[in-house]
């Protein structure tokens, strides 16, 4: 009796809002497929020979799946989450061995007509993990060193598995994570490193072929921005107004020297101008640092050396990539165009969505689509079908429906009485922004293409399957969270 009023309460007290979105967001993503596969032959949304037909299987399915996770007791999730991580990373070690080569990558699991994909899986596996990790006694992320390694072993070992079955986008997904532990207390100031290496990677590498004084625009960029960045260090963060005053003495002393003797006929390249005026700068600080509170002056210090030496790795970590990964880094920062190789998807897209116009040309009217132009248009390209054939109108829609369902699932993190529900709910937060963001990205040529889905929309059992469960489970925890609240 009291399984069943169990039961009972769980359906009274599940998020349906979250419910009614998840549906709508499936639904549509079907239908997406159907317009995105559409085969004059055979018109029929529900043949199960076709994308379209498949995927409202995987639908039914999903909700199957939703429906029997509600029903599981919510201490079960917490209580076996460690376990459940572990044997999903043994999967994904299995993997790398028995699945076969496709398109590149060893990340599928076939058996016979059907294929899985564990990484997918593994996500609600990691994100139990780090919940666990953090609703442990007295834990906290910023009281030991050892919390942080915890914390970053369990983030980074499926990174560097997945990596291995050559399945780069799906290992990048992992590291959306980083925000979960900048809201459970981690500096910002990893943040703004992770931020400040993008910024040097794209530009050194997009202004590499432009010379100024003597060398690459890009390694002068980043090095005019390193020294601004200090300069602004030492206001924000060492809170001396009296150092940045000397800084932008040296800065201004260093400019009227250099300016001087390039005046004065001697040949001087940037990197000579800048390094030395970075390095009179750096040994200033360390002057500062021995006078009064090392620890801050020691970090804009820090700051300055590893941007250095992260601008001169950049060439190191892009030959590191495959050459077609390398290709598509360059297409989709403009340094190459290759329309006929590695930007071909891209350009194809972006002439799809263009042809949308505002209204869009209506459902299955779409020329780009139809006539297939655009490869991988059911799966990781599916947006562009969207925005051919709803337009501009269509796409804003469904981006306010991933934004509603992204702040919703905030709002249910927030409410939580326990860490192991706050944190879960930021790694589901965090999967979809991530998605979201990467695969809206590629669509529109804004990020190099690396085999990110669109959450709910992209063809595909194993990642409708992987989300249903992330996003089923934080109901489930949200359901007892007023049982749970000690």
């Amino acid at each position: 009796m009291s399984y069943v009023q169990t039961n009972r309460s769980v359906f009274r007290q599940v998020d349906y809002l979250v419910i009614i979105l998840y549906a709508i967001l499936v639904i549509a993503g079907a239908i997406s497929i159907y317009a995105a596969s559409y085969d004059f032959d055979n018109a029929s949304m529900l043949d199960f020979s076709e994308f379209s037909g498949k995927q409202f299987l995987w639908i039914g399915l999903s909700f199957v799946i939703g429906t029997a996770i509600l029903l599981v007791d919510d201490w079960f999730f917490e209580t076996y989450a460690y376990l459940i991580y572990v044997a999903l990373i043994l999967l994904l070690i299995v993997t790398i061995f028995i699945a076969p080569n496709i398109k590149g990558s060893h990340s599928w699991i076939v058996m016979g007509s059907v294929s899985l994909q564990p990484a997918e899986f593994a996500k609600f596996a990691t994100a139990l993990a780090l919940a666990k990790l953090f609703n442990s006694y007295n834990f906290n992320i910023n009281n030991k060193a050892s919390n942080y390694f915890k914390a970053l072993l369990i983030i980074l070992l499926p990174v560097v598995i997945i990596k291995l079955q050559d399945e780069t986008g799906s290992a990048l997904v992992f590291l959306s994570l980083f925000l979960v532990l900048f809201r459970e207390g981690m500096s910002g100031l990893v943040l703004f490193a992770a931020f400040c290496s993008v910024v040097i990677f794209v530009v050194a590498l997009k202004y590499s072929s432009i010379i100024i004084l003597g060398i690459s625009g890009g390694e002068f960029i980043v090095l005019a921005l390193v020294l601004l960045m200090v300069l602004a260090m030492t206001v924000t963060y060492a809170k001396s107004i009296f150092a940045a005053r000397n800084v932008l003495l040296i800065y201004v002393g260093a400019a009227i020297i250099f300016t001087s003797l390039i005046l004065c006929g001697i040949d001087i390249n940037g990197r000579i101008i800048l390094l030395s005026t970075l390095l009179a700068t750096i040994g200033y600080i360390v002057y500062e640092a021995l006078k009064r509170d090392a620890k801050k002056y020691l970090i804009t210090i820090a700051f300055a050396v590893c941007s250095v030496g992260f601008l001169y790795s950049t060439n190191v970590a892009l030959d590191a990539l495959g050459a077609h990964q390398q290709m598509r880094i360059k297409v989709a920062l403009g340094i190459e165009d290759d329309l006929r190789g590695a930007g071909y998807n891209v350009n194809q897209s972006k002439i799809a969505i263009g042809s949308g116009g505002f209204a869009g040309k209506g459902f299955l009217n779409g020329t780009q689509t139809k006539l297939k132009y655009v490869p991988e248009q059911h799966t990781d390209f599916i947006f562009c079908t969207i925005g051919e054939e709803q337009g501009f109108i269509g796409t804003s829609i469904v981006l306010i429906l991933f934004t509603t369902l992204i702040l919703r699932i905030i709002q249910i993190a927030e409410r939580q009485y326990t860490s192991f529900g706050r944190v879960y709910g930021y790694c589901v937060a965090s999967y979809l922004i991530f998605h979201l963001g990467i695969n809206i990205g590629m669509v529109i040529g804004l990020c190099p293409v690396i085999g990110i889905p669109l959450p709910f929309f992209s063809y595909g059992g194993s990642s409708l399957w992987g989300f249903t469960i992330l996003l089923f489970i934080l109901l489930k925890i949200d359901s007892a969270r007023n049982e749970r609240s000690y």
